[in-house]
């Protein structure tokens, strides 16, 4: 089969691949181009480690095929900081110590943007409800929930 030729935005910058007709998102992602962020766990999106947005839509890249990116808008783990400065997701994450092993912390984070940008003020059974596609094995979930409501207030402090 003869490979597509794909142009795309992947963190507000162009960006053109080749890929297979069959090849997913996660796998150009990671293996083409070198956003090594996004992380596969279990291929079948059912864990979310994979989670990215797609022109602002929470997705698994996992199930995702490649070719779908063509003039998409995609936001991956490396586009949240803004150069050194960090997301308030991420600043909370560490100063709150909501993660461990970081297969999981990524795609958590996305999801958390992904649903504090829908709702900025949301409860704590939002945030769960936000986190639900999400697995984590190493932390549990209430440092993480934590985390997301305390950037939440702190973001809502900044508009």
């Amino acid at each position: 089969m003869a490979k597509s030729h794909i142009a795309t935005s992947i963190n507000g910058e162009p960006v053109e691949f080749l890929c297979e007709p069959h090849q997913s998102l996660l796998d150009v992602l990671r293996n083409t181009l070198g956003l090594t962020g996004t992380k596969e766990g279990c291929s079948t999106g059912d864990c979310g480690a994979c989670s990215v947005t797609v022109d602002g839509r929470l997705v698994c890249s996992c199930l995702v095929l490649a070719v779908e990116a063509e003039d998409a808008e995609i936001a991956t783990i490396e586009g949240m900081a803004q150069g050194e400065a960090l997301h308030p997701l991420q600043r909370k994450f560490l100063e709150m110590a909501a993660l461990q092993c970081g297969i999981c912390t990524p795609g958590v984070l996305i999801s958390a943007r992904a649903l504090l940008e829908k709702n900025p003020n949301p409860t704590e059974t939002e945030v769960r409800f936000g986190l639900a596609g999400n697995l984590c094995r190493c932390t549990g979930y209430d440092k993480i929930v934590r985390a997301v409501m305390e950037a939440a207030a702190e973001m809502r402090e900044t508009v």
